[in-house]
């Protein structure tokens, strides 16, 4: 596991939105060989799908060979709702790129048959060929998509119950009508694992105890986050809140690694000549 830390969250996001610029291009995708991107919502990603846009319009990067996959989705929630992950998703990306519809894979939150919905999106993603970078967020008690805390490491797509404390469901009830969802729709961490790559965006003192989880101690399923230790290739990207409970022995050795880290979102690079001269 690799560890990036910038500044701040723009700089956060800037960062992330390079990397993933610089993978598909690496990658070279075209109509026999998509490249296949797990995408999250909420606050965290916003930053960097406005700089993927930018690179869009600056000419720089292209989305007509990208596949993608969406983490989760309430049930029960039209497309159409401002809270749902349909609307989040082509109100910050996909509307503003050269994405095709067809290409876009998002849960049906109104799916008649909630088990069918889950086996056909696990199929779907197969058939796409596996996930070639899956990027998520990470929630302050751990949390990855709706795997909550307890959940199985290894457990692939499903519906799950939703728990909330006072605070969540009050801020909940604002978007819902002044009810909350109580169930939803989430790849499994078992899936996400499976990805080839998984970039994990952190930011804020509210996320630090969620990052010193992940690096510092053990696999621990009430932290689905720790997962992420045991894959082969996952880095994950902070602003320094979110390193507030970190060792300091910990950020200062992952920031003597920035200047590899840095070449990974240059211009011009290698990434499989970077990710190899950092596992040496």
């Amino acid at each position: 596991m690799h560890l990036v830390i910038l500044d701040d969250y723009d700089k956060t996001s800037e960062w992330a939105a390079k990397y993933v610029r610089n993978r598909i291009l690496d990658f070279k995708p075209g109509p026999d060989k998509y490249f296949v991107l797990g995408v999250p919502t909420g606050r965290t990603p916003k930053g960097m799908y406005k700089k993927l846009v930018e690179f869009y319009q600056q000419g720089v990067l292209s989305f007509k060979y990208v596949k993608t996959f969406n983490m989760d989705e309430y049930v029960n929630c039209p497309k159409d709702h401002p809270e749902s992950i349909n609307y989040f998703m082509w109100d910050h990306l996909f509307k503003h790129v050269d994405i095709l519809p067809e290409n876009v894979h998002i849960f049906d939150g109104n799916a008649p048959d909630l088990d069918k919905e889950c086996k056909e999106y696990e199929e779907k993603i197969e058939a796409a060929g596996g996930i070639e970078l899956c990027i998520t967020g990470v929630g302050p008690d751990g949390y990855i998509s709706c795997n909550l805390p307890g959940s199985s490491l290894v457990s692939r797509t499903q519906v799950t119950k939703l728990t909330y404390g006072p605070e969540a469901i009050a801020a909940q009830s604002r978007f819902f009508n002044g009810e909350v969802s109580t169930l939803a729709f989430t790849v499994g961490m078992g899936t996400i694992m499976d990805a080839r790559e998984v970039m994990i965006m952190v930011t804020g003192a509210r996320k630090s105890v969620a990052l010193y989880k992940a690096v510092e101690e053990g696999v621990n399923h009430m932290w689905p986050v720790s997962a992420f230790q045991q894959h082969p290739r996952a880095i994950i990207i902070c602003d320094e809140d979110a390193t507030l409970e970190l060792r300091v022995k910990t950020v200062k050795y992952f920031k003597d690694l920035m200047p590899i880290h840095n070449e990974l979102v240059a211009d011009s690079h290698n990434i499989s000549e970077v990710h190899g001269q950092k596992n040496k």
